[in-house]
């Protein structure tokens, strides 16, 4: 057998690799979040800069880290909108948006232990908001709201003014 014969499947292999692992580049190519989803809302962008950021819970700042009503509390406050400091306290001082209307900017609220309010991100447009969830996840990220965690919990939306 030639060498050009005993090399072909070898060739071929590797071209289905490669492609796959081109492939793979490509789809991960969406996950910069900046380039993904810039919108046309300050608050948004600045908040997507600060995505990777320590979760620390009780902190409010980009050199601490962050809490999720933190978070939420220091992007608003560097656009000039000053927001109680807790996620259930800011539910409550902001008007209601409907489901079908949310916005870039707005806030999106979930109960995630057993309070309606509990936890607030922003949304960010696409159904994707960025927040910083937990101790677990460890920093501030972007999450679904069609993920089956997020759809269960969710409780309303807030726009901040």
């Amino acid at each position: 057998m030639p060498l050009s014969d005993k090399l072909t499947p070898f060739i071929r292999l590797s071209a289905v690799i490669s492609i796959l692992l081109l492939t793979g580049c490509v789809s991960t190519s969406e996950t910069n979040p900046i380039e993904s989803f810039q919108t046309t809302s300050p608050a948004v962008n600045y908040a997507l800069s600060l995505q990777g950021a320590p979760y620390i819970y009780g902190q409010s700042s980009p050199e601490k880290g962050f809490d999720c009503s933190g978070f939420v509390k220091h992007v608003y406050e560097i656009q000039g909108i000053h927001l109680p400091r807790t996620s259930f306290d800011m539910a409550q001082a902001l008007p209601s948006v409907d489901e079908n209307d949310i916005h870039p900017g707005d806030l999106v609220f979930f109960d995630t232990d057993g309070h309606a309010y509990s936890h607030v991100g922003i949304y960010v447009n696409r159904d994707k908001f960025i927040h910083a969830p937990s101790r677990h996840t460890g920093k501030v990220l972007i999450s679904s709201l069609k993920n089956d965690y997020w759809q269960r919990h969710y409780t309303g939306a807030r726009r901040p003014r």
